[in-house]
């Protein structure tokens, strides 16, 4: 063989996919010789005896390839690599994967305010928080399906546990404040318990869950005295979710766990059934008190104390999860408005306070000048004259409220001096709404005089007074400043609401009426036929038989309301039993006739009816 003189061959480049390395070069055992100067293979046989002229004797390399006019174009592909346009291909990245997220919808991202007041992250629910969930679920089961009355109490306090195991777990300590909601939203839950009027218990049951949920939030400013009531609705769910995973926490998923628990419970129920039956066939006197005890439970009622149950276990829930993590209300910030100038801001407030003042001078000179000449010059009578002004007086005080509201928002704040405009501008309002606050409640008075008292009267009224109040409080505020103002607002509405329950607008009506009766012997005997048991004790003092034609309307409701258990009757039904079973309703001939009630507006009896 001639020697020629060796190139050295290029480095090989690895193939970056070894599994396309070409056969030929492993399965022939030796490759054709060097090339020549211009790039061409000499002529020869490789070590299988083929021609090498450029091409295989069979046109095809080892893996079947055609590889004709590979020689022609002045190259061979050298041994263990590839075509240069193969390497380049191999060797260029390949396009990244399609990123299908990109298509996807993108949740929009959350309001500011809604992640400040969000809540953070609660602790574990200790085993002290869902023994007293578990307790207000069942007692919501057994004791709420045959009314309200005490029985709203009793659920409330393991309720209220459930709520102080929650924050005490999360080292929420209480706070004066915090006692002071909790205590009044409790208290607002006896009202049911002694009274029977239905707005009253409504207000009440409305009102305790309100400062029950301040509460949870102690919450101290407008935001979250306002809003915080909403924070119970929104926990609910997460309040499930919470216990649901402390329960499967504890309990570990297994039997051992909850088990034994489940067995001493079904123990004892058994053990209470049979012992309970047993003393009470033994004794009817305690057969008569297990009876009147426990709740009359029927498989008919089972969807209904179902409810009952889900009800009270997601409520317990909802207040333990907002004890142990409660939204931020007070963390919302409200922007002030633009501040006006002195001018711009003082005069129209100005303007009103010279009406007011106007209206107040007129109403004085009425007052002295007796209300005789009022009604010759206007011809209306004293309780038209009344009626036509309570309504729109009220809706005054109402205004001035929003008004005071928005002077304050758009009010001027350039030092001392603005400051002190301010106080005097919205102090002398003020004080006017006071004074038209009593005018109102005049004119009510005289409609009182001559058509008698009724709920709604009483109502509104008390409103009007509760309106007056929040006046003093805020003119104090302006005085000393406002920080306390909305919890002191809050605190005088539940107050308010509990005076109104344990008085009773039904009670108050009666001892009205029966006061005018014996002054003036007028009496509309109609109207107590709608009131409630609060009415029984001042209508007794009636005398006969206007008495027992004032009385009939509610005799027939206790009659109908016989088979309440005790949980769900109220102090005052249990009194009026009392009296009506001592002094039973005749049906007298006077009341014969026109149904249940007679219109009684003279006379010291009812002859001529």
């Amino acid at each position: 063989m001639t020697d020629t003189p060796s190139i050295p061959a290029p480095a090989e480049e690895p193939d970056p996919d070894p599994d396309h390395e070409p056969k030929a070069n492993t399965e022939r055992g030796a490759d054709t010789e060097g090339k020549a100067g211009g790039g061409q293979e000499p002529q020869g046989t490789d070590a299988r005896g083929t021609d090498a002229q450029g091409t295989d004797a069979r046109g095809t390399d080892a893996r079947g390839t055609d590889v004709q006019g590979v020689a022609a174009e002045g190259a061979a592909p050298e041994r263990g690599t590839a075509p240069k346009a193969a390497r380049a291909k191999s060797a260029a990245p390949r396009p990244p994967a399609p990123d299908w997220q990109q298509w996807q919808p993108q949740r929009p991202e959350p309001p500011v305010w809604l992640t400040e007041i969000s809540p953070a992250t609660p602790a574990p629910i200790s085993a002290a928080t869902l023994w007293s969930v578990l307790a207000t679920a069942l007692l919501s089961a057994l004791l709420l399906g045959e009314g309200v009355g005490l029985n709203l109490l009793i659920v409330a306090v393991p309720a209220a546990l459930a709520a102080y195991f929650a924050a005490r777990t999360a080292d929420r300590r209480p706070r004066p404040w915090t006692l002071v909601w909790a205590l009044g939203g409790l208290a607002l839950l006896a009202v049911p318990a002694l009274t029977e009027a239905g707005l009253p218990t409504f207000l009440s049951i409305v009102s305790a869950l309100a400062l029950g949920s301040l509460a949870l939030h102690g919450s101290r400013t407008w935001q979250g005295v306002v809003f915080g009531p909403l924070g119970l609705f929104g926990s609910i769910g997460d309040g499930m979710a919470w216990g649901l995973r402390g329960l499967r926490e504890r309990t570990g998923g297994s039997r051992k766990q909850w088990m034994p628990v489940l067995r001493g419970v079904v123990v004892a129920v058994v053990l209470l059934v049979v012992f309970g039956a047993l003393f009470a066939g033994a004794d009817a006197a305690f057969a008569d008190l297990l009876g009147g005890l426990s709740p009359d439970v029927s498989v008919a009622d089972g969807p209904w104390r179902f409810l009952l149950f889900v009800v009270g276990l997601l409520g317990a829930l909802a207040a333990a999860r907002t004890a142990a993590a409660p939204l931020r209300w007070d963390r919302i910030t409200v922007r002030p408005g633009r501040a006006r100038g002195r001018l711009e801001w003082a005069l129209p407030l100005i303007v009103l306070n010279l009406l007011f003042a106007a209206f107040i001078a007129v109403q004085l000179a009425v007052l002295f000048g007796g209300y005789g000449k009022v009604f010759e010059e206007t011809g209306l009578t004293r309780s038209e004259y009344a009626r036509q002004g309570f309504w729109q007086l009220l809706w005054v005080t109402l205004l001035v409220l929003l008004v005071i509201g928005l002077a304050r928002r758009w009010a001027p704040r350039d030092g001392a001096r603005d400051s002190a405009l301010v106080r005097a501008v919205l102090g002398v309002l003020g004080v006017l709404t006071l004074v038209v606050a009593a005018s109102a409640l005049r004119r009510m008075d005289l409609y009182v005089e001559a058509y008698g008292l009724t709920r709604l009267r009483v109502s509104v009224a008390a409103m009007e007074l509760w309106l007056a109040l929040v006046i003093v409080l805020i003119l104090v505020a302006g005085a000393t400043g406002g920080r306390w103002l909305p919890r002191a607002v809050a605190a005088s509405a539940g107050a308010a609401v509990l005076a109104f329950g344990l008085l009773s607008p039904d009670a108050l009506v009666a001892e009205g009426n029966v006061d005018r009766y014996e002054r003036l012997h007028k009496i509309d005997a109609q109207y107590f036929q709608e009131l409630s048991t609060d009415a029984v004790p001042a209508l007794d003092r009636l005398p006969e038989p206007l008495r027992s034609c004032a009385l009939t309307g509610i005799e027939r409701n206790l009659a109908e309301a016989d088979d309440d258990p005790w949980y769900a009757t109220s102090w005052s039904e249990r009194t009026a039993r009392g009296i009506l079973a001592e002094r039973p309703v005749e049906r007298s001939p006077a009341c014969a006739g026109l149904g249940d009630w007679v219109e009684y507006r003279g006379g010291s009896d009812l002859d001529g009816l």
